[in-house]
């Protein structure tokens, strides 16, 4: 059994950075990709950056590009998101989950994954 629960999301000025955090417990946490998704209301769900179990795969969606980076650290099992460079259109719930199959590498499909955390706002104003 996975939890993963979101922090460190808040306000910031374009042009700005915000780190986010996702916490995972459970014993199997170092055996999957995780990816932080962001979503808008209106809008689908988008995968935005994924990191495979052991940091050495990650994946980014074309607008985050240069931008974020995604980190993990499975002694403590935690995933960073470090978001620099901030646009407007950055703004949303971002939430992070990791995808089904365990050991194999990272994936920004969202019918791919489980054990979805409670999501985090984000708000970016120009």
């Amino acid at each position: 059994q996975v939890r993963l629960v979101e922090s460190g999301g808040g306000s910031a000025q374009a042009g700005g950075s915000l780190r986010l955090l996702c916490s995972c417990s459970g014993k199997t946490c170092s055996k999957y990709s995780i990816t932080w998704f962001r979503q808008v209301p209106g809008k689908e769900r988008e995968g935005v950056a994924s990191i495979n179990f052991d940091s050495r795969m990650t994946l980014y969606a074309d607008s985050v590009k240069g931008r974020f980076t995604i980190s993990r650290d499975n002694a403590v099992n935690t995933v960073s998101l470090v978001m620099n460079s901030l646009q407007a259109e950055d703004s949303g719930v971002y939430t992070c989950a990791r995808r089904m199959a365990f050991l194999l590498g990272p994936l920004l499909d969202a019918g791919l994954h489980t054990d979805w955390g409670q999501g985090t706002q984000v708000t970016v104003s120009s």
